[in-house]
């Protein structure tokens, strides 16, 4: 889907993306992380040209970015920025409907599209479609600028720390409904962040960053059993080998419902070796107890893992 080839940004004398290479593959949530200044959000903007290469090539559907026209090569692209920006003066409809309206949808679809999207995110299009920002909260103005970003229906989603100024209760919420959103979408989404703990929770696959450069790339599991480097372990940070955990101690700590859906079984003493190798390939395990299977998915194992570390670098 999108292809960096020994891609490196300059400024003047300063490197700020260095000789750089990775795929993103389509319909993954591919999460850029990395202290600030390590790249990750000019390596962001590279994709839909808002900051130029100096060295390099990156493709999109397998075509260099240089070979599209600009308007047609963002046309593919949302972009959810952490400042949303709204027009103040537009209704929530009126600003959902930009993207559309340039592609020259007509009003029949482009009112059908905006209904569709508000009751995605659960936002009753009678109660909100005709209101302007101010009347909205901080939430319901981020979730109105993801909408902005997916109405045209791109393919991709680039989303530069979307909820960073967020408090860590409505920021929590918006993570799962983006895992939630995503399982309705399957939109290849790329995703800066300087928290590991988002990451871990948001992440398919991980791009850590440091001076430019690629650290590692790999599943959040990969990072926590295999830091490729003593900055990957530094930044990442271990899980804690006196909490020994078992997918039983999971499922207490995480007060985990009981669920009948169709997961790989393990049972309680399983260790967390056995259940990152079963997320790995699958989105979340089922864990046998006395009370019936309980439902472990890959982004409470990571995020409550994260959390416990204690990292919010």
């Amino acid at each position: 889907m999108i292809e960096f080839k020994n891609v490196t940004k300059r400024y003047g004398d300063k490197l700020a993306v260095d000789n750089v290479s990775f795929r993103i593959n389509e319909g993954e949530i591919f999460v850029l992380i990395g202290p600030s200044g390590s790249g990750k959000t000019t390596t962001l903007k590279m994709i839909n040209r808002l900051i130029p290469l100096s060295e390099g090539y990156i493709y999109f559907k397998e075509e260099p970015i240089s070979n599209y026209e600009v308007y047609e090569m963002r046309r593919d692209m949302g972009y959810v920025l952490q400042q949303i920006a709204l027009f103040p003066h537009m209704t929530i409809s009126e600003n959902i409907a930009q993207v559309p309206q340039m592609e020259n949808w007509s009003d029949e679809d482009i009112n059908k599209r905006i209904d569709e999207l508000l009751e995605m995110v659960g936002l009753d299009p009678e109660t909100y479609k005709d209101r302007k920002p101010s009347e909205l909260s901080g939430g319901q103005q981020q979730r109105i600028g993801v909408l902005r970003a997916l109405a045209a229906d791109p393919p991709v989603i680039l989303m530069d720390e979307p909820f960073s100024a967020l408090d860590p209760i409505t920021r929590e919420n918006f993570q799962n409904d983006l895992l939630e959103l995503q399982n309705k979408i399957n939109k290849t989404i790329v995703f800066v962040t300087h928290d590991i703990a988002e990451a871990m929770k948001l992440a398919d696959r991980l791009c850590l960053f440091n001076e430019g450069q690629v650290e590692q790339i790999g599943l959040p599991e990969e990072f926590i059993e295999s830091p490729a480097s003593s900055f990957v372990e530094q930044f990442i940070g271990k899980v804690n080998q006196d909490l020994n955990l078992t997918a039983g101690e999971l499922v207490a700590e995480l007060s985990v419902a009981e669920t009948e859906s169709e997961y790989p079984v393990v049972k309680e003493q399983a260790d967390i070796t056995e259940i990152f190798r079963l997320l790995s390939n699958n989105e979340a395990v089922l864990v046998e107890t006395e009370s019936g299977p309980k439902k472990l998915s890959r982004s409470q194992v990571f995020g409550y893992l994260a959390d416990k570390r204690g990292v919010t670098s």
